[in-house]
């Protein structure tokens, strides 16, 4: 099934600093594909957006739409054991496909996701974090404090680029100043010494966990962090070395799942399977997407069971989009489209004339 394909470019509404270099524009593929369905023909519209550091380039990942696996076309197909070499393209491809699998059948993808998770009814709603940066102490107090004013009650705090006592100053100036759930992010900036430290000193704050203390590969120091206070969440580990080894090592009480970089909404919720059985929370998350790519990561979070907030909040990260936003944040949570589909027929006319 060769896909209808529209290449795109969304600018940013400032520019992002990353390990591998500035962002000022995300380019991606808008995905179709039609089925037949009782003699009519079902659409499903999907989204890669290549991350270059966390997928492939976008120039691997268009060839790899060029003439996609035939495995990619049937709803039941999985990952497997390995992360896809394309992971962009097979999420697009795979989010089209299901998109029209759960149009064919009238329901949202929320739903066509838990019923293969093996998870209950999905939420109607889903809570997201607001990232705080890594300024000073006041400008994180500032920040902090008119994201809880916008109606967020989780706030994601960047650590690791300044000192550590730097960073539980910024800290602890959060926890006195807003009523909130705080998270903080190291980014695996952090030695073993030191992230031991940490969690120490988080565990007496009241955070609700340190994400990525250490590199990415230090499974075994990871978990031998945990508990000690503060739950240990992991993100880069899951992409570098996938959620079996991570499970394995025992080294994390958290995981956090970007289905962008998995391999599509299927990868992601399959994950969060395997997570949920053993016992470690999954918390969905986004590469900073376009709004079709972010709706799904919408319907994905509404279908794992916990209820923890998830980094979807990225849609005012981007000063241009696909279209109007499916998946707004009202009150510091997100309403989840009911379908069918992911959001229904809204970008059809973006692949189709």
């Amino acid at each position: 099934m060769s896909p209808e394909r529209r290449p795109f470019t969304l600018d940013l509404s400032r520019p992002l600093s990353t390990a591998d270099g500035t962002i000022e524009q995300r380019r991606g593929v808008l995905v179709g594909v039609e089925r037949s369905v009782d003699g009519g023909t079902v659409r499903g519209v999907g989204e890669a957006t290549p991350l270059p550091g966390w997928t492939e380039s976008y120039d691997a990942c268009t060839d790899a739409l060029r003439e996609p696996p035939e495995a990619w076309q049937l709803v039941a197909d999985t990952v497997g054991e390995e992360r896809p070499s394309t992971p962009a393209a097979r999420h697009g491809y795979r989010l089209a496909v299901l998109d029209a699998a759960a149009r064919a059948e009238r329901r949202s993808l929320a739903a066509l996701l838990a019923e293969r998770g093996g998870f209950p009814t999905p939420n109607e709603s889903v809570p997201v974090n607001a990232t705080v940066g890594d300024g000073g102490v006041e400008e994180t107090v500032a920040a902090a404090r008119e994201a809880v004013a916008s109606g967020f009650d989780c706030l994601k705090l960047k650590v690791g680029a300044q000192s550590l006592n730097a960073d539980l100053e910024r800290v602890r100036a959060v926890r006195n100043a807003v009523d909130a759930a705080i998270r903080v992010d190291a980014n695996g900036a952090w030695s073993p010494e030191t992230a031991g430290e940490a969690v120490d000193a988080l565990g007496t704050i009241g955070v609700e966990y340190v994400e990525q203390p250490l590199p990415a590969e230090e499974l075994s120091e990871l978990a031998a962090l945990r508990g000690r206070g503060v739950a240990v969440a992991v993100d880069e580990s899951i992409r570098d070395y996938g959620v079996d080894a991570v499970l394995d090592a025992g080294a994390a009480d958290v995981a956090v799942l970007k289905p962008m970089a998995l391999g599509g909404p299927d990868a992601a919720i399959d994950a969060a399977a395997a997570l949920v059985d053993r016992g470690v929370d999954p918390v969905v998350t986004t590469t900073i997407d376009g709004a079709v790519a972010r709706a799904a990561a919408v319907h994905v979070a509404a279908a794992v069971p916990g209820g923890r907030a998830g980094g979807l909040a990225t849609g005012a990260m981007l000063a241009s989009d696909l279209g109007a936003d499916p998946v707004p944040v009202v009150d510091g949570a997100i309403a989840v489209p009911d379908g069918p589909g992911s959001v229904g027929t809204a970008f059809d006319d973006l692949l189709w004339d």
